[in-house]
C-alpha cells in the first residue's frame, strides 16, 4: 500500500471514519440478484475490491487477496425502517448517517453496497468505500464502469515482488503535478521536485530543519512560502460549526438546480461555475448561523478542498492522488454578488499555490510515521479548518444501472481529525446538487443549511441578471 493510502487507512478515529459514502436513487426497482451479478461481473475486475488489508502493527500495510471472499458480505439487501411520522427520505437520510458512523469489517475488503429494493417507487443503493482504496475521482471512474454499457478497466501490469507501491505511475509528480501548477519548465520542475523531496526528509526527521533543505531552484522561495502558509494559517473564526465532534452523524441533500442557470450567472459575473457554487454555500452557511443567533458578520471559515493531482485517464488505477487547498469562505458577506467576487479572488490565489502539492507530500510523510506522530501532523489541518468541501463534475446525461435509470445521486466526503462538517457539490444529468454531512454536536439538522442553498442561488440569479452582461465588477 502506498504511503498516502496508508495515511488514509490509519486516519480513522473515534469521531470520524475515513469512508466515502454515496447514494444512488434508481427508477424502477433493481433486483438484488441482478445487482450481485453486475458487481461480480464488473466491480471485481478491479483487484482492490477483492483484497483485504494486512497490517504490521500500526505501521506498514499491504493489499492481500481475500481467500474467503463472499460477495454477499459486500452486497447486502435490506428494508428501510421508518419511524412514526418519518418520510422515506428522512428515513433514508437517518440510515445513511448511521452507516457513515459504522466501521467496515477490517478483516474483509473495505467496501460495501447496501440495496434498499423498495424506495419511492424504485430502489436506493448505498455505497461505502474506505478512502484508502481510492479518492473521489478514482471511485467515480470505477462507478462509471459498472453502469449499463460501462467498459472494463485496462489490464493492470503486475508489480514485481518487493517493488515500491509509490513508484506506480512513473514520474507523475513532475509530469502531472508540477508542470501544470505553474507552467514550469522541465528543468524547473525537476528542481522543485528535488527540493520537495529534501523537504520531506526534513519533515520525516525531527533533527533536520525544513528551511535549510529547500534550495537550488528559482521557485524554492514560492515553495517555502507555501510551506510556511500551511503551518502558519490563522485559526478560523469561532462559529457553532467549530468544536469537538461527538461521532454521531447526520446527512442531508437538496433537489438539483439547473446547471445552465449556474453557467448563466458565471457568464454574467465573469466567474467560474465553482465560484458561483462556493459563494452560494458560503451564503447558506451564513444564513443558517444568523438563524441560530450566531452572527457571521466579519467572519470567515476555512474549508479544505481536494485538488486532483493525476491525469483523469489514470483514475482507474485507484489510490489517492489529490492535494488539499485551504479555501476561506466569506460567510460574513451578506451581498451575494460581492460574495462571489470574494470567492473568485480566493480561488485565483490558490491556483498559483503549491499548497495542494505540499499537502499531498505531508500525507505521504505521515503514512510512514508512528500513529501518534501522524495524528499530530494531520491535526494541523483539522485545527485550522471548519469543513471539508468537494465539488465533483459528473456525467451530463442520466445513466442507467441494471436496467434502471439513475435519477439522483449524492455522496459525502469524510472529515479528518476534529472537523465535523463535510460539504459535497455534485453535477449530474444537467443539474447541480448540494449535500451536507455534519456531527450532531455541531449541527444536528444539516437539512436546515441545505434548505438555505436554493434561496441563496435564486437571489444571486436575480441580481446577476440585473447587472450589465460581461462580468464587470461591482463597486
Amino acid at each position: 500500500m502506498s504511503r498516502v493510502d496508508t495515511a488514509w487507512l490509519r486516519m480513522d478515529n473515534d469521531v470520524n471514519l475515513m469512508m466515502i459514502v454515496g447514494v444512488w436513487l434508481l427508477q424502477p426497482k433493481v433486483i438484488y440478484e441482478t445487482l450481485c451479478s453486475r458487481v461480480a461481473e464488473k466491480l471485481l475486475k478491479y483487484e482492490r475490491f477483492r483484497q483485504r488489508v494486512e497490517r504490521e502493527g500500526t505501521g506498514a500495510a499491504w493489499w492481500v487477496e481475500d481467500e474467503d471472499f463472499d460477495i454477499h458480505r459486500h452486497v447486502v439487501r435490506e428494508r428501510l425502517k421508518r419511524a412514526k411520522g418519518q418520510s422515506e427520505r428522512e428515513a433514508l437520510q437517518a440510515h445513511v448517517a448511521e452507516l457513515a458512523a459504522t466501521p467496515l469489517d477490517p478483516d474483509r475488503p473495505l467496501w460495501q453496497f447496501r440495496l434498499i429494493e423498495t424506495y419511492e417507487g424504485g430502489s436506493a443503493l448505498i455505497a461505502r468505500v474506505h478512502h484508502c482504496i481510492g479518492d473521489g475521482i478514482a471511485l467515480i471512474s470505477v462507478m462509471m464502469t459498472i453502469t449499463d454499457g460501462g467498459g472494463d478497466p485496462p489490464v493492470r501490469r503486475r508489480r514485481a515482488a518487493g517493488a515500491d507501491a509509490d513508484a506506480d505511475g512513473g514520474d507523475w509528480l513532475s509530469e502531472a503535478v508540477l508542470k501544470p501548477l505553474g507552467g514550469l519548465s522541465a528543468k524547473a520542475a525537476e528542481l522543485v521536485e528535488a527540493s520537495i523531496g529534501r523537504a520531506l526528509e526534513g519533515l520525516a526527521d525531527p533533527q533536520k530543519g525544513i528551511a535549510g533543505s529547500i534550495d537550488g531552484a528559482r521557485t524554492a522561495g514560492k515553495v517555502l512560502g507555501d510551506v510556511g502558509a500551511l503551518a502558519l494559517m490563522a485559526d478560523d473564526s469561532p462559529t457553532l460549526l467549530k468544536g469537538r465532534p461527538s461521532g454521531r452523524k447526520h446527512v442531508a441533500w437538496g433537489e438539483p438546480i439547473r446547471l445552465d442557470q449556474v453557467k448563466a450567472i458565471g457568464k454574467a459575473l465573469g466567474c467560474s461555475i465553482n465560484d458561483v457554487l462556493l459563494a452560494c454555500v458560503s451564503g447558506a452557511i451564513g444564513d443558517w448561523l444568523r438563524g441560530q443567533g450566531d452572527d457571521p458578520e466579519g467572519k470567515e471559515i476555512r474549508a479544505m478542498v481536494p485538488v486532483n493531482l493525476r491525469p483523469l485517464e489514470e483514475a482507474w488505477k485507484l489510490g489517492n492522488r489529490f492535494g488539499l487547498a485551504p479555501l476561506v469562505l466569506p460567510i460574513g458577506i451578506d451581498n451575494p454578488v460581492a460574495r462571489v467576487y470574494a470567492v473568485r479572488a480566493r480561488m485565483n490565489a490558490l491556483k498559483s499555490s503549491y499548497q495542494p502539492l505540499l499537502a499531498f507530500a505531508v500525507l505521504a510523510v505521515a503514512g510512514q510515521l508512528a500513529k501518534p506522530l501522524q495524528d499530530m501532523i494531520l491535526g494541523l489541518f483539522s485545527k485550522k479548518a471548519t469543513a471539508v468541501m468537494t465539488n465533483v463534475p459528473g456525467p451530463g446525461v442520466p445513466l442507467r444501472f441494471c436496467g434502471a435509470t439513475l435519477r439522483q445521486t449524492m455522496f459525502w466526503v469524510p472529515s479528518s481529525g476534529d472537523i465535523g462538517v463535510g460539504v459535497s457539490i455534485l453535477s449530474y444529468g444537467g443539474g447541480v446538487q448540494f449535500g451536507l454531512i455534519t456531527d450532531e454536536a455541531l449541527c444536528p439538522d444539516p437539512q436546515a443549511i441545505v434548505d438555505c442553498f436554493e434561496p441563496e442561488f435564486e437571489k444571486l440569479l436575480l441580481l446577476s441578471m440585473m447587472l450589465p452582461w460581461g462580468g464587470a465588477d461591482v463597486a
